[in-house]
């Protein structure tokens, strides 16, 4: 007889299915595709081995990133993602726009964390560099992970009752981050690892944590990655997921306007009176021409 389950940890062609009893179990799915991920509620029965995944529930939202060789899917029904950057070293505003503009394009809410507030002159400078995204709707907050002090209630709170896929460049402090708000999260991995068959876990699995007793609260980790593709978005799709763009998108002479030549342009009129941040406008001007080459 087949139960629900929740996936919380996958590589390959298993995945670790959480029960309602909190029992977690190796599960392979039925047939040669494995179309399960991370957050995902599916139908299993148990077997002698293991379990089969027999099918996945209706998803309220997919966090993924595609180029041209494949699409990479990180996490399902989240509500909330997580842009953990650090005041050193340099992060790439490019890679956090592309972040946003995935996660706009399946409405999932993101919020900025800038780690290392504790090295006041990059820190400063950094907080500097994302003054513009809190007028866009992305909370920017500051953070310190370098003492062993509670972690600011301002950001723990923003955790409570949400399931939050956390991603980052290598070096911002990840792993502390989540060591800090999970303790158990390294024998929690390493039994995972073992369950998968995976072996070094950081680097092969997305897992999911739970941040309190009552599961009510979770945390999604993925392995890092250089590249964040969005060749899954439509060139002329792009401006509306760019928030400070598309405030300004509707007032242009040309109703198919792609702000990059025509004339009576008003987003290049606000970029040129600095309304909107040249950099945002740079990065927006380059993804269309990816974007182009992708679908034309």
């Amino acid at each position: 007889m087949s139960q629900i389950g929740l996936v919380t940890a996958t590589h390959g062609r298993h995945a670790v299915v959480e029960s309602p009893d909190s029992q977690r179990r190796l599960c392979h799915f039925r047939g040669k595709k494995n179309e399960v991920v991370v957050g995902d509620f599916v139908n299993w029965s148990n077997t002698e081995d293991a379990g089969i995944i027999e099918s996945v529930e209706l998803r309220r939202n997919l966090f993924y990133r595609s180029d041209e060789m494949r699409t990479k899917s990180f996490a399902a029904n989240i509500d909330q993602i997580i842009v953990l950057v650090a005041a050193d070293p340099d992060f790439s505003e490019a890679q956090i726009a592309r972040a946003l503009i995935s996660a706009n394009s399946q409405k999932i809410p993101a919020f900025i964390v800038l780690n290392k507030s504790d090295l006041r002159t990059a820190f400063d400078k950094a907080f500097d560099k994302l003054k513009h995204y809190p007028p866009m709707g992305y909370d920017v907050i500051p953070l310190s992970l370098k003492s062993n002090s509670p972690l600011d209630p301002s950001f723990t709170k923003l955790l409570q009752g949400k399931t939050s896929f956390i991603m980052g460049p290598s070096g911002v402090g990840k792993s502390t981050l989540i060591n800090r708000l999970v303790p158990s999260a390294d024998v929690l991995t390493s039994e995972i690892s073992k369950a998968l068959q995976s072996g070094k876990h950081t680097t092969t699995a997305t897992t999911l944590y739970w941040i309190t007793d009552e599961r009510k609260s979770a945390l999604i980790d993925s392995p890092g990655f250089q590249e964040f593709g969005l060749n899954h978005i439509k060139p002329n799709d792009l401006c509306s997921l760019m928030p400070d763009l598309k405030a300004h998108s509707t007032g242009c002479k040309f109703y198919n306007c792609t702000h990059l030549h025509e004339p009576g342009c008003v987003v290049r009129a606000h970029v040129e009176s600095g309304g909107i941040s040249a950099a945002r406008y740079k990065i927006y001007g380059v993804l269309f021409e990816e974007l182009s080459r992708t679908h034309y």
